[in-house]
């Protein structure tokens, strides 16, 4: 867990910016796909993206690796890390988001080891990656662009947003995508739901924030619900957004959680710790984020091993970022501590129902 010391420190200096500015079709150029020649599903999913985006062929990062969950480092670097870097070099577009494809490895090394997402994130940064979760180590992999509030430029912060197009399978996926696009503006519902047994130490800090975030969103006229009873909820209507402590609530129910459903653009987090060690379904271990993506999520953040509480998304800023007009990577990554770490963020990163109309 992360020390309010240390959490008040990362967010002290971020000053307040300008509102950012509508999605427009031009943004396309900004968004490289690495694809897994390999895997069947991740070129028919990158294809799929591709067209609903229009996002360039010239984009198009084409790589031939493992297709299993985990990756050696060396695979990684040569296979990946490289392949990626080389697009971004000869790219005739600022490059500011990175979006993965099913089929592309999402752990580095073995079931406890970093997120390929969160070492693309930073590979320029020049970070020490975290090894145990002490404060000094945790000041070296801060994140940048946390608790901003402006437009992200891979120029101004040196790093990439990276986002990931995965899930039980490719048809989910493809849903995934087509819901990115038709994504409206909603009003709500959103629904946060408290855990009892989640009320003291560094946890008291999360579960308090589900109540701010709450509380912030119908100040500013959006429909929203707070779960307090200590019981876990599954709501009957879509949701539009969606955060809770998963199966690390006590009263947490499997058959519930599968029941979540949600509206087309609708964003989620789960303060689970392996929320996304496999995009498989398994009644097994702890929740999983792809029981979300069953449901027709559109965006939500997992953890591919033990990320400790300071690496979880803070609801406060990712609803509010989302619904005031920024994308869904920006949403996510300005609400994420740190960078090099366990994190997947799941979703097209140009998804921004809540943009400003002309």
């Amino acid at each position: 867990m992360l020390s309010s010391a240390l959490f008040a420190l990362a967010l002290t200096g971020c000053a307040q910016s300008p509102a950012p500015s509508p999605w427009e079709s031009s943004d396309a150029k900004r968004v490289l796909v690495v694809t897994n020649i390999a895997s069947a599903d991740s070129k028919e999913i990158a294809g799929h993206y591709l067209a609903k985006r229009a996002i360039p062929t010239a984009n198009l990062v084409r790589i031939d690796t493992s297709t299993t969950d985990n990756i050696s480092t060396g695979e990684f670097e040569a296979g990946i890390l490289q392949k990626v870097k080389d697009a971004i070099k000869k790219s005739d577009n600022r490059i500011d988001f990175i979006v993965l494809t099913k089929g592309v490895p999402f752990r580095i090394g073995d079931d406890n080891g970093y997120s390929v997402d969160g070492r693309l994130v930073a590979m320029n940064l020049g970070l020490t990656p975290i090894r145990e979760p002490k404060p000094e180590q945790i000041r070296q992999s801060l994140n940048p662009y946390f608790n901003k509030d402006e437009a992200f430029s891979s120029e101004k912060f040196g790093m990439f947003l990276v986002t990931r197009l995965d899930g039980p399978s490719v048809a989910t996926v493809k849903r995934l995508i087509d819901n990115s696009v038709a994504a409206r503006p909603e009003k709500g519902p959103f629904f946060f739901d408290q855990a009892a047994n989640r009320d003291s130490d560094g946890y008291k800090t999360l579960n308090d924030a589900l109540k701010t975030t709450s509380d912030l969103l119908a100040r500013r006229g959006f429909v929203t619900a707070l779960e307090q009873t200590g019981a876990f909820a599954a709501p009957t209507e879509p949701l539009a957004g969606y955060a809770s402590w998963g199966s690390n609530d006590a009263s947490f129910d499997l058959a519930k959680y599968r029941r979540l459903r949600f509206l087309p653009g609708a964003i989620a987090e789960t303060f689970v710790s392996t929320s996304a060690r496999t995009f498989s379904p398994t009644d097994s271990g702890q929740s999983l984020i792809t029981d979300l993506i069953a449901g027709g999520v559109t965006g939500v953040k997992g953890y591919v091993s033990e990320p400790y509480t300071f690496a979880l998304a803070r609801p406060e800023i990712l609803f509010d970022r989302y619904t005031r007009g920024y994308t869904l990577a920006e949403s996510f990554y300005m609400a994420s501590l740190v960078t090099s770490w366990k994190d997947v963020v799941i979703g097209d990163p140009l998804c921004n129902p809540y943009r400003a109309k002309d």
